[in-house]
């Protein structure tokens, strides 16, 4: 009885402590919300004003989305670019994980070995190479361009591989002698099986997306290519002093990831306990 007594108040105590620190790392993201909601000389009212004592929200945001620079435009670049690249990247990925997985062939070892080991390459150390190599391909300053750089995540190769890997040999073998060759059984059979492992890797695929800066920085130059990133960090240039209209595009900016969040979270939960028993 003491003992789970015990352990009863040490959870509890733990869980207290998990959301003092959640709420802790929360306070920027609730200050941010409540910022550009305001006006511009209640931002930096001590102590803080968490609800605006005058709501200035429809200005705000007005002066966003309606001003001179153009965030439909950037917003729709951003949409094309990450959707597209979700899209290429999870096909890309899972078609190697499946080969890596489930196919023989001579040197695979070897090969998902040296797969695995450009990983540890940083991307800033590529960048020159790739730059030249996209000037040379009339790729420079494209969505194309951004799109093909993200096609491919040997991060999601591998974590599709070990969903792949989770399949029983005998769904693969029954599908074989039934007659179905390795891309019926890709289609047909292993991709409805690890649905979960898709549904993360896709999700988490489409918030690097959404929020890479450093390849819009380096690869665009054009103002009607520029992504959301690119465009906040122009918006932010030009008005450097106004905090709310800078809060404001912020949370324009996040409210894709938001959603997402919030409609994939049980399905991220759920890959990567799958993965990490399968693994």
């Amino acid at each position: 009885m003491n003992k789970q007594l015990t352990f009863s108040m040490s959870k509890m105590i733990i869980t207290i402590i998990m959301a003092l620190l959640g709420i802790i790392f929360l306070l920027p993201f609730f200050w941010m919300i409540s910022t550009s909601f305001k006006i511009e000389a209640d931002v930096f009212t001590y102590p803080i004003q968490w609800v605006p004592p005058t709501w200035n929200v429809i200005e705000n945001y007005t002066n966003v989305w309606s001003g001179d620079y153009p965030f439909v435009l950037y917003y729709w670049n951003s949409i094309k670019v990450t959707l597209t690249t979700t899209f290429t990247s999870v096909i890309v990925s899972a078609l190697a994980a499946y080969s890596f997985a489930r196919i023989n062939f001579k040197g695979k070892s070897v090969v998902f070995l040296l797969v695995l080991a450009t990983f540890m390459v940083p991307t800033q150390a590529i960048l020159v190479p790739q730059f030249v190599l996209y000037r040379w391909l009339g790729l420079f300053d494209s969505h194309v361009g951004l799109i093909l750089l993200g096609s491919f995540s040997v991060l999601g190769t591998f974590l599709l591989r070990q969903f792949f890997m989770g399949i029983h040999n005998e769904i693969i073998e029954s599908a074989k002698i039934d007659g179905a060759n390795h891309l019926r059984i890709f289609r047909s059979m292993a991709v409805p099986l690890i649905r979960p492992g898709i549904a993360t890797y896709a999700i988490l695929r489409f918030i690097w997306t959404w929020n890479d800066y450093q390849y819009p920085l380096i690869f665009i130059r054009s103002n009607e290519q520029f992504t959301i990133q690119l465009g906040l960090r122009r918006f932010a240039d030009e008005f450097g002093s106004f905090y709310t209209l800078i809060m404001a595009g912020a949370v324009s900016a996040i409210v894709p990831l938001l959603i997402i969040f919030i409609i994939g979270q049980k399905s991220v939960i759920e890959g990567i306990a799958g993965g990490s028993i399968k693994g």
